[in-house]
């Protein structure tokens, strides 16, 4: 080959014009060798920092599964707590009104005691947004309604709710504890 005759290449090698420039052995993005030692020194601080992170990610996950577990199960004592006072104070109400009654020895004495503890009970549920469910007269709703008996409609609307056996309580717009009923039938 002459000089002439071959081309400079813009990689700074000669070739001939006429042969066709030989493939790469290896892809352009392939390592060449072995990593350099500064490489693998690098990359095992890069892991041990991965590797803290995720063990400092992990302790604070646990730490917080523990807070709230111990939040909720305080915030459930606490609630506890509120419920039983009020109980407490309607079994005060209660000996007030045997220890009333039995020293007036009336039966309209006794009365008025089991009422004033009514009346407390239901300030109570309603302070815990505990509402009655009205039943008489509606119509039989099984969302609401638990229907124990039927008995024939006579004057009354088939289906219509015409006594109440157990009231039934919501708190809030969850119901609590369905009505006891008894439905008129055709």
């Amino acid at each position: 080959m002459t000089d002439d005759a071959l081309e400079q290449q813009p990689g700074g090698t000669l070739a001939d014009p006429g042969m066709v420039p030989a493939e790469p052995a290896e892809p352009a993005d392939a390592p060449a060798g072995p990593a350099p030692v500064g490489d693998i020194d690098a990359l095992t601080a890069d892991l041990a920092r991965c590797n803290d992170r995720l063990l400092r990610v992990a302790a604070e996950y646990d730490n917080y599964r523990k807070r709230t577990e111990r939040e909720r199960r305080e915030q459930t004592e606490r609630t506890v707590s509120a419920l039983l006072l009020d109980v407490l104070a309607a079994v005060d109400d209660f000996e007030l009104a045997l220890r009333t009654s039995a020293a007036a020895g009336t039966v309209e004495a006794y009365r008025t005691g089991v009422e004033l503890i009514h009346r407390r009970l239901l300030e109570m549920l309603a302070r815990r947004d505990v509402t009655p469910i009205d039943a008489v007269g509606e119509d039989f709703d099984p969302n609401l309604h638990q229907a124990v008996t039927a008995e024939p409609a006579g004057n009354r609307r088939d289906g219509e709710v015409i006594e109440e056996l157990r009231r039934g309580y919501r708190i809030g717009e969850r119901l609590l504890r369905p009505a006891m009923v008894k439905v008129a039938r055709t």
